[in-house]
């Protein structure tokens, strides 16, 4: 009874940190827009996606080389694995698994991220484009932020079109890092570096 009580109180600060998220105030004329998911065909979408960029947070800073595997389970629910290098890529590959459901009536568009329990997130896809290439998802709060593909390269011209799609929803997008998927790309202008703080 004291355990769970002790993990019930660990859970519910963990949520409140992840949902508050001490960021500076949005700057986006349209910050107070509510976000709206799009539909997924949620099979179509699974398999593996690199994070091209994120609002940085504690959870994910200083990790290279990410991406999440994401695999239907029998029961309908989807198996969600981080993978990622923590401080540079010479060090192991970490994992991380989370179980997610989809909210039933969202069209696949809508999340609970379950990183342990009792604790569930919300995960919002706010884009995904025709062919599942690129994929964009988000936080309720809009403090949360997250670009992906299927490759772990994205062209400039793409990447600045997913920051405009972020930018006419509300986003800071001055606030999204690229995260370096090659050794060459730490430094490098736009990207997080392990140890470096905004």
């Amino acid at each position: 009874m004291k355990r769970a009580l002790i993990v019930a109180l660990i859970a519910a600060g963990v949520v409140v940190a992840v949902a508050s998220c001490s960021s500076p105030p949005n700057p986006n004329p349209r910050a107070d827009l509510p976000l709206e998911t799009v539909a997924v065909d949620v099979p179509r979408y699974m398999g593996r996606w690199y994070v091209i960029a994120n609002i940085p947070y504690f959870a994910e800073r200083d990790y290279v080389g990410t991406y999440v595997e994401w695999s239907l389970r029998p029961d309908g629910k989807i198996d969600d694995v981080f993978h990622g290098r923590k401080n540079g890529f010479d060090q192991a590959e970490t994992t991380h698994h989370f179980v997610d459901t989809v909210k039933p009536g969202s069209n696949g568009g809508e999340w609970s991220v379950q990183p342990f329990w009792p604790v569930r997130l919300t995960q919002l896809t706010l884009y995904v484009d025709p062919d599942y290439r690129y994929t964009i998802l988000g936080y309720p709060n809009k403090k949360l932020g997250w670009i992906f593909s299927r490759e772990p390269t994205m062209s400039e011209d793409v990447y600045r079109s997913m920051l405009a799609r972020l930018d006419a929803i509300g986003y800071d997008t001055a606030r999204l890092r690229r995260v370096p998927q090659s050794p060459g790309q730490i430094g490098q202008p736009g990207f997080q570096s392990p140890g470096q703080r905004d």
